[in-house]
């Protein structure tokens, strides 16, 4: 398993929220593509890049999500807002090693396969969960779909993998749901990548033995609950 430090941009700065919640901004940093530079020269091979105000309808971010791409050799993946082929392949062309799309994947599962067969092992599905139930816009708006029977209808799709964020944890820091997790890992076809609540390198070392592909790292990794070499030693990738 390896862990990936998450470069999350609003209004052009990097930023973290507590809770998916944009009133609650904990964190902010002025330089999104230093910050990358950073998690880089810490030892992280792997970035993980949202652009909220995209996620949020609120904007774009565009020139510091390009900056970010190219601060680095990482494997950087880039999601926010992705609802549109044309935005999904721009990013791709601009550098992205993957994009990740969460809310016009969950409502139109024809796209999601176009944009899958024409990028195959280039595109993860945000799956973000509170209460079980997949949220949609930033988080903002609860669906209809349990993580657990929505996972397995992707199986047919040529995705890189699952990204599940259990958002009531999201900057919190007060450790994984391990049955949680358990649940989403059983129930995917894909490769899952884990956020939300990591604080420590036990909570780590449980996703690891759970069989998780990848967990993005934010409050924890910003605030220096988590050491970063300390981290970057054992799960940098």
């Amino acid at each position: 398993m390896i862990a990936v430090p998450a470069v999350d941009v609003r209004g052009g700065r990097c930023v973290q929220l507590v809770g998916g919640r944009p009133e609650d901004e904990r964190v902010s940093l002025p330089d999104p593509a230093a910050v990358a530079r950073r998690w880089w020269d810490e030892g992280f091979r792997t970035l993980h890049v949202v652009d909220l105000d995209a996620a949020l309808g609120a904007g774009r971010n565009r020139e510091a999500v390009r900056a970010v791409l190219e601060a680095t050799s990482a494997d950087v993946q880039v999601g926010g807002g992705i609802r549109d082929t044309e935005t999904a392949e721009e990013l791709l062309e601009e550098g992205a090693d993957r994009i990740v799309v969460g809310t016009r994947a969950l409502q139109d599962s024809k796209w999601l396969e176009g944009l899958s067969r024409s990028h195959p092992g280039r595109v993860v599905v945000a799956a973000d969960v509170r209460d079980g139930r997949i949220l949609t816009k930033g988080w903002t708006q609860a669906s209809d779909l349990e993580v657990e029977s929505f996972l397995p209808e992707l199986g047919s799709f040529p995705l890189a993998g699952v990204l599940c964020t259990d958002v009531g944890r999201e900057g919190r820091m007060t450790g994984v749901d391990r049955s949680a997790v358990r649940r989403v890992l059983d129930a995917s076809p894909f490769p899952v990548w884990i956020s939300g609540g990591i604080g420590s390198l036990e909570d780590l070392r449980t996703l690891k033995e759970l069989g998780a592909h990848r967990a993005v790292l934010g409050m924890s990794l910003y605030t220096g609950a988590l050491e970063a070499r300390t981290v970057a030693r054992e799960f940098g990738g």
